[in-house]
């Protein structure tokens, strides 16, 4: 199937209030600008390097999501070109992101990510870990947080449905709760294999990359 198809059926099944978030890692310009022309203006990149080679290159409006892990010696360039970093996992990560918009004065947005699995090969903050973390971001100025993220471990439907649920039961908690500098907004949960699932257990914003760019290449190196 073509881009405009998958985005066809991709669109059929995200409801309204759920932001489809197009994974474009490994992407090339043509085909983000492809997608960026069928209506969609927000796209996530891993990697710092690889969204600072295309962010020049595409239109101003496109609202840049930073979801992959965030070294903090790279936060420095991201200042003021993302709009919403998907993976604060730790308050080194958070002191960080916090001096370098300090020093610009801008205001950094963030979803605290989890890693709802404790799964070794994943980053992201431990559940018991995160009171923890939402106080060092209630000290902060120029860092909002907006919500949480994870990458739930793979799995069949039913384990799918337990982690979503723990996830979004952890969002509803938080809201309730009156936090500084931190809103529950955003709960950024599935992709391409499980996000109907995701947005069933409540989901306001997917990632979804091959479901629309198809398969990737990783060994062709982005420009």
């Amino acid at each position: 199937m073509s881009i405009e198809e998958n985005l066809k059926e991709i669109r059929k099944n995200v409801k309204d209030g759920v932001t489809l978030l197009a994974v474009s890692k490994t992407k090339p310009i043509d085909s983000i600008k492809q997608v960026y022309e069928l209506g969609i203006r927000d796209f996530g990149e891993n990697k710092v390097q690889e969204l600072m080679d295309k962010e020049p290159n595409l239109p101003d409006d496109i609202r840049w999501h930073l979801i992959g892990h965030l070294q903090r010696n790279k936060v420095k360039y991201i200042v003021g070109k993302v709009y919403l970093i998907h993976s604060l996992d730790s308050i080194r990560l958070l002191k960080e992101i916090e001096k370098h918009y300090k020093a610009k004065n801008l205001m950094a947005q963030a979803l605290i990510q989890i890693n709802i699995g404790k799964e070794e090969s994943k980053t992201g903050v431990y559940v018991e870990h995160l009171q923890e973390l939402i106080n060092a971001c209630e000290e902060c100025k120029n860092v909002k947080i907006k919500g949480l993220m994870s990458v739930i471990p793979k799995g069949n439907e039913e384990q799918c449905r337990y982690y979503f649920k723990k996830l979004k039961n952890i969002f509803c908690d938080l809201r309730e709760k009156s936090f500084k500098n931190v809103k529950m907004d955003v709960l950024s949960m599935g992709m391409t294999h499980d996000y109907k699932i995701a947005i069933e257990e409540g989901s306001n914003l997917v990632r979804i990359g091959e479901g629309i760019f198809g398969k990737r290449d990783y060994s062709i190196h982005v420009k």
